[in-house]
């Protein structure tokens, strides 16, 4: 398993949350009155998204899990090997499906769904802290 390459995108992740945290606005006046703040919080909302997808996609090609039919089938596979939890599995779908809507923009992007999503960061944390110990499960079976 390419562990480098995991932490690299953990690394990444850390540097675009960091971002995030530094352009947030404070309120949801302060976001819709901001053009600026809202593209640059949903931008980086979604790489961040993108940046966890990846990770998820390393782990289930490096641990040979099969081809996922879709990006749900990932996170059930990783859900079945205990790399996961449902909780975690659970947000990903969730950060998945609006990262679909920044993306594709199907209807309008609602301001109080994004700013919602930015006090959701901490789901984030949690997805990293559970890779960061599977990784070090890993590590002592060696």
């Amino acid at each position: 398993m390419d562990e480098k390459r995991i932490l690299a995108k953990i690394d990444e992740l850390n540097s675009y949350l960091e971002e995030l945290d530094n352009v947030k606005p404070n309120s949801l006046e302060e976001y819709e009155a901001s053009i600026k703040d809202k593209r640059a919080c949903e931008r980086l909302l979604q790489i961040c998204i993108e940046t966890v997808l990846d990770i998820c996609n390393i782990l289930l090609s490096d641990l040979k899990l099969g081809l996922p039919s879709d990006e749900e089938d990932v996170f059930k596979k990783l859900l079945e090997k205990n790399i996961i939890s449902k909780k975690i599995a659970d947000i990903l779908s969730e950060m998945k499906g609006f990262r679909n809507i920044l993306v594709h923009k199907y209807g309008e992007v609602d301001n109080e769904k994004v700013f919602d999503n930015l006090s959701k960061l901490n789901d984030f944390e949690n997805f990293k802290e559970e890779i960061i110990k599977f990784l070090k499960h890993v590590k002592t079976k060696t």
